[in-house]
């Protein structure tokens, strides 16, 4: 293999931020030994609470997921015309104690707290517990004594006790507020008064990280210490640069030390960011959010860890799909197969959905920048009239590009969902139901613009539609994903195959 220009040079030079350009947010590391593991939120795709791992802090695997899905809600499942967009589960907490991983987490879909615990992160299998009530971006914290602690909150954070089987509130434990108001210690308390927090021990001091995000200012990061849990806490406003905040501290082997954070980066998510960080009189001090970290490894590229193509073809043994994949919300097993025509996934429809967004058992993975694509082969001789099926660019204002059977016979169609309306291409009419289609992002310098294309050999590429503007929209809170999907609209029980997922560059 032959390096290009770019990559040399990007071996030269290490490590650039953001170190992961997709949507990881709400990132919680440990290191034990050489390896470290993060673990992120992915609301509410299933599996969900992603683990992944490094030995380096820069290039990631997808290991495991903490959970199949989350709970029975019919919110989870897309069920009686609810959905959990923006919803599911939110900040987690990953913590090693005495030989066992911990992730905690909440959803206020189901208001409770879930802690989900292992040996072995990369091959589990997770045992889960959960209990009400659900506690806001909480960090699980075991003291030195034995004890097992929830700090949570916003604004006011309060630290709670467990009991010993981690399955409640530990009656008559502590139960007080240890911080009136996080943004006090920044002189600026409008806006998002302070949440996020993720609590650490050093050095005889207990660090507790947060984020604000004062009216006027950009997303900071705060940071206060105490000697006991229960406090007095001291704060200080620990860095406000390029919007990067939230997160909390790891160290390396050789005795370094990194904030991880994330930066709201427009359409493709919110992006890890690594800062490094200093120490003076026991507060870690962030300087500024840098770009560049020449001091670690360059990125060798986010597939197949993160992203990876799939040609559907399995051996015995294999996992059904690989670790990328994640439905959009709990997917229905007997309507998806990949034994009906082996070497194919096969979407069965279950029910009548007048939009994409209602339609289960799409299948998605992560888009990233700065640009990238993916192409599938799609054969519809399956799908009834009434049917579409394709490749979309998933979120609120998601575009679309697949085949709907009408009653004449098969057309492509493209569409872009905009604030207000869905704009449709003019059809193309099919000879055949077999088509390859492609879906482009350019995340680069915040274009966010998606565009569509097709081919009838695999070869040559025609584009379909106008230009879909990427927007990073708060009803989903998530970026945009790569997606096949297969809906109804006037009879179930159509399929569709896919084959040939192909990703670059």
């Amino acid at each position: 293999m032959t390096l290009t220009t770019a990559a040399l040079l990007s071996l030269a030079l290490g490590a650039t931020n953001p170190i992961i350009w997709s949507d990881v947010p709400d990132i919680s590391i440990v290191r034990v030994g050489p390896t470290y593991y993060m673990s992120q939120t992915t609301m509410y795709f299933c599996p969900g609470l992603p683990i992944m791992a490094s030995e380096d802090l820069v290039n990631w695997r997808l290991v495991s997921y903490a959970y199949e899905t989350l709970g029975d809600h019919p919110a989870l499942r897309l069920e009686n015309g609810q959905n959990a967009y923006g919803a599911g589960t939110w900040a987690s907490s990953l913590r090693y104690h005495e030989g066992v991983f911990y992730v905690s987490t909440f959803a206020g879909t189901t208001g409770r707290t879930y802690i989900y615990s292992t040996r072995d992160p990369e091959r589990g299998p997770w045992q889960a517990t959960s209990f009400a009530p659900s506690l806001h971006d909480s960090s699980l914290v075991f003291d030195d004594d034995g004890r097992v602690y929830m700090i949570h909150g916003v604004r006011a954070l309060r630290l709670v006790e467990l009991n010993e089987s981690l399955t409640g509130l530990r009656e008559g434990g502590v139960d007080q507020v240890i911080i009136e108001d996080v943004s006090a210690a920044t002189g600026n308390t409008t806006g998002l008064a302070g949440e996020g927090s993720q609590v650490f021990r050093h050095n005889g001091w207990w660090y507790l990280f947060n984020i604000t995000w004062p009216r006027g200012g950009m997303r900071s990061v705060v940071i206060h210490r105490a000697r006991e849990l229960t406090g007095p806490w001291e704060g200080r406003l620990a860095l406000a640069d390029s919007g990067v905040a939230q997160g909390g501290l790891v160290d390396t082997p050789d005795g370094r030390w990194y904030a991880y954070l994330f930066q709201d980066h427009g359409a493709v998510g919110r992006v890890p960011w690594l800062v490094p960080v200093r120490w003076e009189d026991d507060w870690p001090v962030l300087d500024s959010a840098p770009r560049e970290l020449p001091e670690l490894p360059a990125s060798t590229g986010l597939s197949p860890g993160l992203v990876t193509a799939d040609s559907f073809d399995r051996a015995p043994g294999e996992p059904a799909l690989p670790l990328p994949w994640q439905w959009n919300h709990a997917p229905v097993p007997r309507f998806w197969s990949l034994s009906a025509r082996p070497g194919w996934l096969r979407l069965t429809t279950s029910r009548l959905d007048d939009t994409l967004l209602t339609a289960r058992n799409t299948l998605t993975q992560r888009t990233w920048g700065p640009t990238c694509w993916a192409t599938v082969r799609l054969d519809a001789s399956g799908l009834r009239v009434g049917d579409v099926a394709g490749l979309t660019l998933l979120q609120a204002r998601y575009g679309l590009i697949g085949v709907r059977r009408g009653p004449a016979g098969y057309e492509l169609i493209q569409q872009n969902q905009t604030a207000d309306e869905l704009i449709s291409a003019p059809p193309v009419a099919l000879a055949e139901p077999t088509v390859w289609l492609r879906a482009e992002c350019d995340f680069d310098q915040h274009a966010d613009r998606g565009r569509f294309a097709y081919s009838l050999d695999g070869t040559t590429w025609t584009p379909l539609g106008d230009e879909l503007r990427m927007a990073y929209t708060l009803p989903h809170f998530t970026g945009y994903r790569f997606g096949l999907f297969c809906h109804a609209t006037q009879t179930a029980g159509g399929w569709a195959d896919f084959d040939d997922y192909e990703i670059g560059p």
